[in-house]
C-alpha cells in the first residue's frame, strides 16, 4: 500500500488545498453555532458532492467533518452552550475557566486536545483498517450476518431513556428500508402502489431530512434571541503556554484519545458518547475529582480529545465493513454511494489510493484546524453573532437544492421535508433519531446477508454456528446485549435514588 502514497499526494492539488482550508473553517464556523452539527454540515454537502471527483468529494467532506467536531469548543467555552453534541462536557471546565477571566487558556487546552486526539485517531485507522480490512476479506455471508446481528445490539446504548422507544425507533427504520422492489424475489413491498416507491426511499434525502429540518424546527422557539458571549482573548502565546502546561496531562491525552477511538468503532455510538466516557474516566482517575466542574484542565482536555479521537474510530468500519461508525459517517457512506463506491474490505485491496487519499486529507485538516484556531479564533467567535433567522432559511435552501440534484425529481424534495416532520415530531415525543437510522441503512444489509446464510446452510442458520468468527461476533452481542442491560438497569436506580 506504501507504493501508492505518491498517487495520493498527487489528489492534493494547491486549489485542492485552498478548498480544504475553507471547509475546515467551514466546519468550524459550523460547529461553533450551537444547533448546527457536523452531520448536519456533511449532510448538505453530499447532495453537491454529486458532479465532482471521488477525491475531491472525499477531501471536501472530511475538512467539513474535522473542522465542526473541534469547532464546537469555541461555544462550549464562551456561551456554555455546545456547539455539538460531542461538546457537552467540554462546557463543565471550559466555561467556568473562561468566566474566571482565562478564556483563552481554556481555549488553548481545547485547541491543543482536539489536535492530538484526531492525530491519534487517524493512527489508529492507518494500522488496524488495514488489518480488520484483510480479515474482512475472509468473511461470507455468515460473517456478515452475525456482524449485523452485533451492530443491531448496539441500539440498546442509542435508545436514549427508554429502551421500548429506542426499539421502536429501529423498527421503524428497518421497516423504511424495506420499502421498494425485494433483492431477492423483485416483488414489490409497502409502495401503496406508487411508482416512485419502488425503489425505496433515498438514502440522502431522509438523512438530511431527519437531522436538517428537525434540528432547525426545533430550535426556532429561540431563533431571535442573540448569544451572550463571553470575553475571550486568544493569542498564539497563549497557545504555547498551554501545551507546556499539559505535559503533566500526557497519560490523561492518551487515555481519552484511547476511549475516543474505541467509542469511534463500536457502530452507531458516536464522539458525544465517547467524551462523556472519557471526562468520566479522566474524573476518577484524578486525585482532584471535586475540582472537575470548577474549571480543571484536565476536564477540557479529556472531553476533546476524546470527541475528536472519535473520527478515526468510526472510520474504521465504515472503510472495512461498510457499516458506518457514527451519523456523520452515515452521511459519508452516502458520498461513497453516490460515486458507485462500496466500502468495506474490497476497497482496501481493489482501491487503496483512494484510503490513504482519506488518511492524508484527515492529517492535513487536523493541521489546518490547528493553524486555523489559533489564528482566526476571532473570526470563530464572530460567527456566534450570525442570527439565525438568515442563517437557517439558507440552510433548508441549500438542503433543497441537494436533494434535488440527487436525482433531477421533486420526489427526493418531498421525502426530504416529509422525513423532517417526522424526525422532528419523533424527537418531540422523546424517540431517538440515531437507532431509526442505523435501522434503515441496516435492515436491506441484515435480509441481504441472512437470505444468503440461509440458503448456504440448506434452509437453516445452523452452519453460521460453525464458523469462528460468525460465532465470535454472535458472542461479542450476547455480551454487548448484557452489559448494555445491565448498564441500564444501574443509571435507572442511580436516579431513582436521587
Amino acid at each position: 500500500m506504501i507504493e501508492h502514497l505518491p498517487t495520493a499526494f498527487l489528489a492534493f492539488s494547491p486549489f485542492t488545498l485552498m478548498i480544504m482550508l475553507i471547509a475546515t473553517f467551514g466546519g468550524l464556523v459550523v460547529g461553533a453555532i450551537p444547533g448546527l452539527t457536523s452531520t448536519m454540515a456533511v449532510a448538505m454537502l453530499v447532495p453537491i458532492t454529486f458532479g465532482m471527483s471521488m477525491d475531491f468529494s472525499l477531501a471536501l467532506l472530511l475538512s467539513v467533518y474535522i473542522g465542526a467536531i473541534s469547532g464546537g469548543l469555541v461555544s462550549a467555552t464562551l456561551l456554555n452552550i455546545p456547539g455539538t453534541p460531542a461538546s457537552v462536557t467540554t462546557t463543565f471546565d471550559a466555561y467556568p475557566m473562561a468566566a474566571a477571566g482565562e478564556a483563552g487558556r481554556a481555549l488553548g487546552f481545547g485547541v491543543a486536545a482536539s489536535f492530538v486526539g484526531t492525530l491519534l485517531g487517524v493512527s489508529v485507522l492507518a494500522f488496524a483498517a488495514p488489518l480488520l480490512g484483510r480479515i474482512a476479506l475472509t468473511f461470507n455471508a455468515y460473517e456478515y450476518a452475525a456482524l449485523v446481528i452485533f451492530t443491531l445490539t448496539c441500539l440498546i446504548s442509542l435508545s436514549g431513556k427508554s429502551l421500548t422507544k429506542g426499539i421502536l425507533a429501529a423498527c421503524l427504520g428497518i421497516l423504511m428500508s424495506l420499502v421498494g422492489l425485494s433483492e431477492t424475489d423483485n416483488i414489490a413491498r409497502f409502495t401503496f402502489g406508487l411508482d416512485r416507491l419502488e425503489a425505496g426511499f433515498s438514502l440522502l434525502p431522509v438523512l438530511i431530512g431527519m437531522y436538517a429540518v428537525s434540528q432547525i424546527l426545533d430550535d426556532t422557539a429561540g431563533i431571535h434571541t442573540p448569544f451572550k458571549i463571553a470575553k475571550a482573548n486568544f493569542t498564539v502565546r497563549d497557545f504555547v503556554q498551554v501545551t507546556r502546561e499539559m505535559t503533566g496531562s500526557v497519560w490523561n491525552l492518551f487515555r481519552s484519545s484511547v476511549i475516543g477511538v474505541a467509542i469511534g468503532i463500536l457502530p452507531g455510538i458516536g464522539p458525544n458518547v465517547a467524551s462523556i466516557m472519557a471526562y468520566s474516566k479522566a474524573k476518577s482517575a484524578s486525585d482532584r475529582p471535586e475540582s472537575f466542574g470548577t474549571g480543571n484542565p484536565d476536564g477540557i482536555i479529556a472531553s476533546e480529545a476524546g470527541n475528536n479521537a472519535c473520527i478515526g474510530g468510526a472510520l474504521v468500519p465504515l472503510l472495512t465493513l461498510g457499516i458506518p461508525g457514527d451519523a456523520t459517517t452515515m452521511m459519508l457512506l452516502g458520498a461513497f454511494m453516490i460515486h458507485g463506491v462500496q466500502p468495506g474490505p474490497l476497497l482496501l485491496r481493489d482501491q487503496p489510493d483512494l484510503f490513504l487519499i482519506v488518511l492524508v486529507a484527515l492529517l492535513i485538516s487536523a493541521a489546518f484546524m490547528l493553524l486555523l484556531q489559533m489564528f482566526c479564533i476571532r473570526a470563530l467567535i464572530r460567527s456566534l453573532l450570525i442570527p439565525r433567522y438568515i442563517l437557517y432559511p439558507l440552510i433548508l435552501g441549500m438542503c433543497v437544492l441537494g436533494c434535488f440534484a440527487l436525482n433531477s425529481n421533486m420526489f427526493d424534495v418531498w421525502v426530504f421535508l416529509c422525513m423532517g416532520i417526522l424526525g422532528y415530531m419523533l424527537q418531540r415525543l422523546d424517540f431517538p433519531l440515531l437507532p431509526l437510522i442505523l435501522g434503515l441503512i441496516l435492515g436491506q444489509m441484515t435480509e441481504r446477508n441472512l437470505s444468503a446464510a440461509w440458503l448456504m446452510s440448506g434452509h437453516s442458520f445452523w452452519g453460521i454456528f460453525e464458523r469462528p468468527i460468525a460465532m465470535g461476533f454472535l458472542l461479542v452481542a450476547v455480551i454487548s446485549v448484557v452489559f448494555s442491560l445491565r448498564s441500564r438497569k444501574k443509571q435507572q436506580q442511580r436516579m431513582h435514588t436521587a
